[in-house]
């Protein structure tokens, strides 16, 4: 058997001074025709990721709604991992190798998981391409049952076609695929039913919940942050989608203006992520030994808590990707009224609007220009934060995306 992840109870009700009594009130009604239905969620990783952080919260608030839901994980060795990171570059526009052995590797590990996938759900949610082919063995064996959904939180729309072809086979016999935006589906592709839904952060999560101003002190001098001087930030994986060499560069260029300027790179490194490990050791040499240049992550203890530190202390919080599913670190940052720079891609459009929530740029001259704006105006750095946290709440909280949710499943 698949190995189930734990997730603490959470109650609908206390998102209410959050979200407002409407989104529950709306939440509860769209859900009350789903009350004992059985839905199973699948993933590759119960840490490190946005998919993990939003199902420790929707699973748990999903139970509450009487919606009977477990989040399982598939297992895999690095080689099976080694390929869906290709596989995911690749869907997101890259020019990677792709073989018939690589694929052979894939569908070894979706039959050996396959064998471990709890039965007798009446939804199943499968997220992201590294267990997408576990429905495809199971029809091949009969075993198939209840309503599949395949929920994509990457941006497919300019796909490495051999890579495209593939998981297009992976995915025809589901009942309903999801993405971020509808721009994101890649172009002829049949089969499933469609459905468009943005992803969310929990307000009550120990990321995104208060924290006070001396909790956060503790934190940063803990890493050895000078909370007097302003402090530039990216939380992200160590990716080369990501850009944190931009950001770098960014960095070096905006430090011309503001001398005093540290840059906080914060990450995750997660086990179904083997390239992270390669690209966190780029990002070191291409450091140069600044000590102004902080790279942290849970290799450092960095957890959720010190992650909200981070960003409620930051001057300016910058996530310059350079493709994007989404980029929840931006509704995050946003949400704790920090003004947000972010590369003009994918979901970040969806959650800034361009000088008013927020920046869109488009180059490392663009960012650091934008970075160096905010540093020199506090009065549009608190005008821009309480827009953005205002859009957030209106658009990007955890209730607004377990109604779309509830909703879809609904319609199947």
């Amino acid at each position: 058997m698949l190995p189930t992840v734990p997730v603490p109870p959470q109650h609908v009700d206390d998102y209410a001074e959050a979200a407002g009594p409407e989104a529950v009130d709306r939440l509860r009604q769209a859900a009350e025709s789903l009350r004992g239905a059985r839905v199973l969620h699948v993933n590759s990783t119960a840490f490190g990721g946005g998919v993990a952080e939003l199902l420790f919260t929707q699973v748990a608030l999903m139970n509450d709604l009487g919606i009977d839901t477990t989040w399982q994980v598939i297992e895999g060795a690095e080689d099976f991992f080694t390929v869906t990171k290709f596989a995911h570059n690749g869907l997101q526009g890259a020019q990677v190798p792709w073989t018939p052995d690589m694929e052979a590797i894939y569908l070894d590990r979706c039959r050996s998981n396959a064998a471990g996938l709890a039965e007798g759900y009446d939804y199943v949610v499968i997220h992201d391409p590294q267990p997408a082919g576990v429905l495809g063995v199971l029809e091949e064996e009969g075993r198939r049952a209840g309503r599949w959904i395949w929920r994509c939180h990457i941006d497919l729309s300019a796909p490495h076609r051999p890579v495209l072809d593939f998981f297009t086979r992976r995915v025809a016999g589901y009942d309903g695929m999801v993405f971020t935006m509808r721009e994101f589906a890649p172009p002829g592709l049949t089969g499933p039913r469609l459905f468009v839904i943005p992803p969310s952060i929990d307000p009550l999560s120990l990321k995104n919940g208060f924290v006070d101003h001396e909790t956060a002190y503790e934190v940063l001098n803990r890493y050895g942050v000078d909370r007097a001087r302003p402090i530039l930030t990216q939380v992200s994986r160590f990716d080369p989608w990501k850009d944190p060499l931009g950001v770098i560069d960014a960095y070096r260029l905006a430090r011309r203006e503001h001398p005093g300027l540290q840059l906080l790179l914060v990450g995750s490194m997660a086990h179904d992520d083997p390239e992270g490990w390669h690209y966190l050791e780029v990002t070191e040499t291409y450091r140069e030994g600044d000590p102004d240049i902080y790279l942290l992550s849970n290799l450092q203890e960095v957890g959720h808590l010190e992650v909200n530190a981070f960003q409620r202390a930051s001057t300016v919080v910058v996530q310059k990707s350079l493709r994007e599913g989404f980029g929840l670190v931006v509704s995050e940052a946003m949400w704790k009224e920090v003004p947000v720079i972010g590369g003009d891609v994918g979901g970040i459009r969806l959650q800034i609007e361009d000088g008013v929530s927020g920046f869109l740029v488009s180059s490392v001259e663009e960012c650091a220009e934008r970075a160096s704006e905010l540093l020199s105006d506090p009065d549009l750095r608190m005008k821009m934060g309480r827009a953005g946290r205002e859009r957030v709440r209106e658009r990007f909280l955890t209730l607004r995306e377990l109604e779309d949710y509830v909703r879809m499943l609904a319609a199947l």
